[in-house]
């Protein structure tokens, strides 16, 4: 995000700085990959006059797709900002990927924009991911409109998809999703396909062609009217329906023609309450055209129908240690309160942090407080730090343009915060303040890695470091008892583009390992042992004999040591010693080299020399009367069960719950949980769902979520426990 040497081949190379929040526009591009959200963005930069040539995504020359592996994969796989003005307003548009893997680059799109515009593909239609992301904003009551692309498929059909729009998305309301335009056809072409090559506004009754490259506005032939009469009444009456104005309908009714601008204004007012979701349709301009078809539509949308940053409600803030603060929603003259939505690392400038400032004013070479609080169990320690940061820009692209002020409302990048990683809030160092952090998904995917040369290993930790701090939506774990690095992740997409970056950017290559899952060991039956440490050869020898029992304890008890040792046996300063000596043996394990845990270790007897014994042969002693007394039991080892709970929709319940029984899961109970989805709750053996992530994805054809949390231990199946003690016999 700060690259200077490779600009977007048309860039027209200028940006603005924000005045006032009511001239400001956040809005965030959605849908599945491959809908065309990244070729909408290059189209709206060119009518906007941001760039003097559209690129394309085959070409790796688009203003949003700026990254080498963007290139490589022809697909988006981080959140970018594109700021254009149309009309006098700053819109931010932001590109997000489509693919699943990315989710959390998409989130913080939504926590930065103001409005939502769903992109949906004629030729694919809505799928289910889609409409998971379209009941998230629903629930915050985000304005959200559709935009239909790739009109030019032979395959397509506009109405049949608005019809599938408002299916997917106004299934309370179909009323609700309606067209503002309907598109004009020119002449067949020899596969019988018709394309696109304007529009008429059922509002206006205005026909807008871009048949030559350019809009061009003109009067609807007699024989075009009646053609959008029905599909004009059903808008009418669908705005009317959600208008503050209860007489309007009545007036409707009554044979009163409404006047247009009060249509308008209602379309707007209802758009921005997020009530009505208008549809709209786009395409790429044309080799030479200077406007792409529905373009200067959909900029007037946004300008006219989305909400300003003032009609947010202000964020929930506090201080540091917890306090409750009131803050003016979208005051520029209120207390600085801004958060990082994205960071990355820049090989000119280092870090690189976009923001979105939600009250005050950010300006550079300004001294600002840090502050991360939320993210530890992500491997994002809470931190309070102040920062001066460096320059304001404006991305675009691989390019940053600098900005002498960035204020609430608007969207700008701050170069230079070392400390500060994504979700942190930015606010004046006089008066530190704290936003908390947007929901992210949680990383299901396991990656175990370990360096490639002794050089990838001095490397290793600072690179894995400053990856995590770029995406929270990744947790590094450095497993104590596999001794394993594992970097966990949301899909194997996300992880190919974490390998890929900590050796493109980090220069840091890595070899990934099987992912092992921490096994425990445990008694059976109860058992005795003795053990016997001694060697006296002359001089200072080492004497010390004990007797243990062991038995089993209820899972969760740990480690127990008693002292039932009479008269002495073995002398009161060395009974701790051989707790040591069992407790370091227990953690290094008796049968298959797992840690012992739930057994009760009793000390019954023992002997002593008054010279030769000592701390170091009582502990020997200890560790090898555990040894002896597994020699004669039955040792299970132990596997952890996660408790998973799986969100899907009830067309796919039957074929979850048999993937989970053959993944050895019981199933203990499902619920509904209403939209046609069932809550199903399972108990599965941890080693069975390393993958799970990505099969489920697979199985639900991208609807279905799950969660893990650990349970407990319980023994493996006896047929896995011999295999396993098999292969550490063979891997001492």
């Amino acid at each position: 995000m700060g690259d200077k040497a490779n600009a977007h081949p048309g860039a027209a190379g200028r940006a603005t700085a924000a005045d006032h929040p009511a001239s400001v526009r956040n809005v965030v591009l959605v849908g599945h990959s491959g809908s065309g959200k990244t070729t909408l963005v290059e189209a709206l930069a060119l009518t906007a006059g941001a760039v003097n040539r559209a690129g394309r995504v085959e070409d790796g020359a688009t203003v949003s797709d700026y990254d080498e592996i963007e290139h490589r994969q022809q697909r988006s796989v981080q959140l970018s900002l594109v700021p254009v003005d149309w009309d006098g307003y700053k819109i931010n548009i932001l590109d997000t990927p489509g693919y699943a893997d990315f989710v959390g680059e998409l989130r913080a799109g939504l926590r930065a924009a103001d409005a939502a515009l769903f992109v949906v593909s004629a030729s694919d239609g809505v799928d289910g991911s889609t409409r998971m992301v379209w009941e998230e904003c629903a629930a915050v009551g985000m304005p959200r409109a559709i935009v239909i692309t790739h009109l030019e498929s032979a395959r397509s059909d506009f109405d049949e998809m608005t019809r599938t729009c408002a299916d997917a998305f106004g299934a309370d309301d179909p009323d609700a999703v309606l067209p503002l335009y309907l598109p004009l056809h020119g002449p067949q072409g020899p596969d019988g396909h018709a394309p696109v090559t304007g529009l008429i506004g059922l509002l206006s009754q205005r026909l807008f062609d871009y048949s030559s490259g350019e809009r061009k506005e003109s009067e609807p032939g007699p024989e075009q009217l009646p053609l959008i009469e029905e599909a004009r009444n059903r808008l009418i009456e669908g705005i009317i329906a959600e208008s503050e104005d209860e007489t309007l309908m009545d007036r409707y009714l009554g044979g009163e023609e409404l006047d247009f601008s009060t249509l308008v204004q209602d379309l707007e007012r209802a758009v921005a309450r997020g009530i009505f979701f208008p549809v709209l349709a786009a395409a790429p301009a044309a080799e030479g055209a200077k406007q792409g078809l529905g373009t200067v539509e959909l900029l007037e949308l946004i300008t006219g129908g989305f909400p300003t940053p003032l009609e947010r409600e202000a964020p929930t803030v506090t201080t540091p240690d917890g306090k409750a603060r009131q803050v003016k929603a979208c005051d520029p003259d209120g207390p600085l309160v801004a958060e990082v939505v994205k960071t990355a690392s820049d090989p000119y400038v280092g870090r690189v942090s976009m923001v979105r400032v939600f009250s005050g004013t950010l300006r550079p070479d300004e001294t600002v407080h840090v502050s991360g609080h939320g993210l530890a169990d992500r491997g994002h320690e809470d931190h309070d730090v102040d920062e001066r940061i460096g320059a304001l820009s404006a991305p675009f692209g691989k390019q940053q343009r600098a900005l002498t002020h960035a204020i609430a409302g608007d969207l700008a990048c701050v170069a230079k915060l070392n400390r500060a990683e994504t979700g942190d809030t930015l606010s004046s160092k006089d008066d530190p303040l704290l936003m908390e952090p947007w929901e992210m998904p949680d990383p299901l995917l396991p990656l175990a890695i370990q360096a490639h040369s002794k050089a990838d290993e001095d490397k290793l930790s600072q690179g894995l470091g400053r990856l995590v701090a770029e995406d929270p939506t990744m947790r590094l774990e450095q497993n104590q008892d596999t001794h394993q690095v594992v970097l966990w992740c949301l899909g194997e997409a996300h992880a190919d583009v974490a390998l890929e970056r900590l050796r493109s950017r980090y220069g840091v290559q890595v070899d990934v390992v099987p992912h092992k899952v921490s096994l425990r060991e445990t008694f059976a039956d109860r058992s005795a042992g003795r053990g016997r440490h001694v060697k006296q050869s002359g001089g200072h020898g080492q004497y010390a004999i004990c007797a243990i029992e062991v038995e089993p304890l209820p899972g969760g008890s740990g480690i127990e040591f008693v002292d039932k040792v009479v008269g002495g046996a073995v002398p009161r300063q060395f009974i701790p010693s051989v707790e040591k000596g069992v407790r370091a043996q227990a953690a290094r394990g008796v049968a298959a080299g797992y840690a012992l845990i739930d057994i009760r270790i009793t000390l019954l007897d023992g002997k002593a020399h008054s010279v030769d014994s000592s701390d170091a042969a009582f502990q020997t002693a200890g560790a090898l009367a555990l040894r002896e007394a597994a020699v004669d039991a039955r040792i299970h080892l132990l596997e952890p069960v996660a408790e998973v709970t799986v969100l899907v929709g009830d067309e796919y319940v039957g074929a979850v719950m048999s993937d989970l029984s053959g993944r050895r899961g019981r199933v203990v109970g499902t619920e509904q949980a209403g939209g046609n989805r069932t809550l199903v709750r399972a108990e599965v053996p941890e080693i069975e769902i390393g993958r799970y992530g990505v099969d489920l994805r697979s199985l639900s054809h991208g609807t279905a979520r799950f969660n893990r949390t650990y349970a407990r231990h319980e023994p493996m199946p006896a047929q896995l426990a011999e295999k396993i003690r098999e292969q550490a016999q063979g891997n001492p």
